[in-house]
């Protein structure tokens, strides 16, 4: 364990594009927004990682714009972050940004060494 200690937080900090957002027109539906491009580097051995975001949430006031969404995730590019750092910052962004009921955030990331991965993150915290 103590050998990820250094790594374990790596791209929580890291200074990404602002995710900007629009004045909601409606209430009480879901969007759903598909990422099948996403890239980051695993932060302990520096190979690219690869998957699919998926992110689902009923706005309240604002909407997510799409634009400024695709820049932030493609700023993941180059950053040495772990999967489950990787989703939960997106989340935590989504939330600070459009302050939706409720999202969810799902990474489906790409088998290596044999091992596929799916991380899960929704705002508010089910209990």
């Amino acid at each position: 364990m103590s050998e990820y200690k250094d790594v374990a937080k790596k791209g929580l900090d890291v200074k990404l594009p602002n995710i900007e957002c629009f004045e909601n027109q409606f209430r009480k539906y879901k969007i759903t927004i598909v990422i099948p491009e996403y890239t980051s580097v695993c932060p302990k051995t520096g190979q690219p990682d690869f998957g699919t975001i998926t992110i689902e949430y009923e706005p309240d006031k604002y909407v997510i714009e799409l634009k400024s969404l695709k820049i932030y995730i493609q700023a993941y590019r180059n950053v040495g972050i772990f999967y489950e750092n990787a989703v939960n910052r997106i989340l935590n962004d989504i939330v600070k940004a459009a302050k939706p009921v409720w999202v969810k955030v799902r990474g489906e990331f790409n088998p290596r060494g044999g091992i596929k991965s799916i991380v899960e993150a929704v705002y508010p915290s089910e209990k």
